[in-house]
């Protein structure tokens, strides 16, 4: 048995009151369950999340109409299928067991959205426009179908399946489903008002959270790394991942927030992507199914589904690319999703761009303060040291005892190593960044120069194995940046009058894998108990993107007094 009815849209409001006057009159039966359908209005009516509104309705609609079985098919904005499936009835198992939900693009569902009128059915299996069920779905024969209109917009149908006790659903619980989809219409419009209106500020917060960290003077790949974390959390994305030109053609992913950031790290999609080439251009790239393009050559797409891939544009320059992939499988992202998306990756490309003139500003700033000390320390600090050893050296001709004699000697050849010391020192400050040499040995001279000015002594260093042969341009730059972090905080909190630098590239991992490590060392106060672990934190993060872990133990002093970081990846 098959019932449609043509629905013209009404307005809301005025079809839930025509549909309740059209009860008056019916049978007592039907009369008897008005308190029971305005019991379900209410329910309906109230919450404004808008998944757990679907899930309401579903619970509802079958408790209504005494069915086993209810679901909502929420149509996609083109109209031609369903973009979300709600289900009620179906326990997470035997929902995992029938894999992918109804698409909506054939069957009874397809012709629903097709032509969205009110359907009842006896034996639905009977029906000829059904394509029967997959494996191990649940049985269902009567079938319940209605439209649910949002402000005279088809929002999607409200379907109800297997009647208790293996009767036919009536004319009474047609009547009474059709005047809770038009509560539901009305119930869901609330929803979707209110979920835009927090979607929107959700985006907003995280503009406001990437601009406050970029410009707060961090490390500029700890920067990327607040980008790529916040667009993952914004977008419900399973990665957040930020690209930025390579210097052989295409796109490096140089950020990622993910739950194996180490497999994405360091990987370059070649400059022969079209992708690449849209985004080089400044065109945003909506997919899908990343996993089906055949524009994606990378590697990485086979895990993901749907996807948003953004120019970092400001001004006119693209600094890169986000990219926010949601698994396989996953709804696709929504028109209001990829704008907000769109306009969150622009306000990051423009903190990120003032975020660098910022650096560039701090930068020049520390050079010229760098060449002021290198000035002084020639221009006074060695010339008094000089005439020092001069005095001494006259003082030492003069004196006719001979244990004088000789402990005035070894202050002089001391103070010729100590001005020795400060001409090294001098040359490092004087060292502009573009002068350095690419091998991770000199980088780490360098570092260990330059706070030997500060520290007011030089800590000592020994390397274990083919350093600059074995270590990767991407490990080799976050082991330099954690050698920076260690040294800092031996300066700033340590007071250690001894630091030791160990960069080890014959160690390995725990589970053997071959590795680096940096060890720096020290005799200072060590860690406080409550103290700050930010520095640290930054450190084991940095770490473990890579794939490897830090850590800190027993120093150099008496009794383990003092600091050891350990800090560790993989080769």
């Amino acid at each position: 048995m098959s019932v449609q009815e043509s629905q013209e849209s009404p307005d809301p409001l005025e079809a839930a009151t025509r549909a309740t006057r059209s009860l008056q009159g019916l049978s007592t039966e039907l009369t008897a369950r008005v308190p029971q359908l305005l019991e379900a209005m209410r329910s309906v009516g109230t919450g404004l999340e808008l998944h757990s509104t679907l899930d309401r309705i579903c619970e509802t609609a079958a408790e209504l109409a005494d069915a086993q079985y209810a679901a909502i098919g929420v149509v996609d904005v083109e109209g031609r299928g369903l973009s979300d499936f709600v289900t009620y009835g179906i326990d997470e198992e035997t929902s995992r067991r029938i894999g992918h939900r109804p698409d909506g693009k054939r069957g009874l569902l397809g012709a629903l959205i097709r032509d969205p009128q009110p359907v009842r059915l006896a034996d639905l299996s009977s029906d000829p426009r059904s394509a029967g069920f997959p494996p191990h779905h649940p049985r269902m024969r009567s079938f319940l179908g209605v439209p649910i209109r949002v402000q005279g917009e088809i929002f999607g149908n409200l379907y109800l399946a297997e009647k208790h006790g293996g009767a036919e659903f009536n004319d009474y619980d047609l009547h009474m489903v059709r005047v809770l989809a038009t509560e539901a219409g009305i119930a869901i419009g609330n929803a979707r008002l209110y979920e835009a209106a927090t979607q929107r500020e959700r985006w907003i917060d995280g503009s406001v959270a990437v601009t406050t960290a970029l410009l707060s003077g961090g490390d500029a790949d700890d920067a990327l790394a607040v980008v790529a974390e916040q667009a993952r959390h914004l977008a419900d994305s399973a990665a957040g991942i930020v690209m930025l030109p390579a210097e052989d053609g295409g796109m490096e992913i140089v950020a990622v927030s993910s739950d194996n950031p180490a497999t994405s790290l360091g990987v370059v999609v070649p400059a022969e992507s079209a992708v690449v080439d849209s985004l080089m251009a400044g065109d945003p790239v909506f997919v899908d199914d990343v996993s089906a393009d055949p524009r994606m050559i990378s590697r990485l797409t086979s895990q993901y589904g749907p996807c948003m891939m953004l120019p970092l544009q400001s001004g006119g320059r693209v600094l890169g690319a986000l990219v926010t992939p949601r698994g396989r499988g996953k709804r696709p992202f929504t028109e209001a999703e990829r704008t907000l998306a769109t306009q969150f990756a622009s306000q990051a490309a423009l903190a990120l761009m003032m975020a660098e003139a910022q650096r560039d500003r701090e930068r020049l700033a520390v050079y010229e303060d760098r060449d002021r000390i290198a000035r002084d320390l020639h221009d006074l600090v060695i010339q008094r040291l000089f005439a020092t050893g001069m005095m001494l050296e006259g003082a030492q001709r003069r004196s006719i005892v001979p244990e004088v004699r000789e402990g005035v000697g070894k202050a002089v050849d001391e103070l010729d190593v100590t001005i020795q010391e400060i001409r090294t020192a001098i040359f490092a400050l004087q060292q502009g960044p573009a002068e350095a040499p690419s091998g991770l040995r000199t980088r780490v001279l360098r570092e260990i120069n330059m706070a030997a000015v500060p520290l007011g002594f030089k800590p000592s260093h020994r390397f274990l194995g083919a350093v600059d042969a074995v270590v990767g341009e991407l490990v080799g730059k976050n082991l330099i940046a954690a050698l920076r972090e260690a040294l800092s905080n031996a300066f700033r909190h340590a007071e250690a009058g001894r630091i030791e630098v160990l960069v080890d590239a014959t160690a390995k991992l725990a589970d053997g894998r071959p590795a680096v490590r940096l060890e720096v060392a020290d005799d200072g106060v060590g860690i406080p108990e409550g103290g700050r672990r930010s520095g640290l934190r930054n450190l084991r993060r940095r770490a473990e993107s890579l794939g490897g872990a830090s850590w800190y133990g027993p120093g150099l002093g008496e009794d383990g007094g003092g600091t050891r970081l350990v800090w560790e990846a993989p080769l």
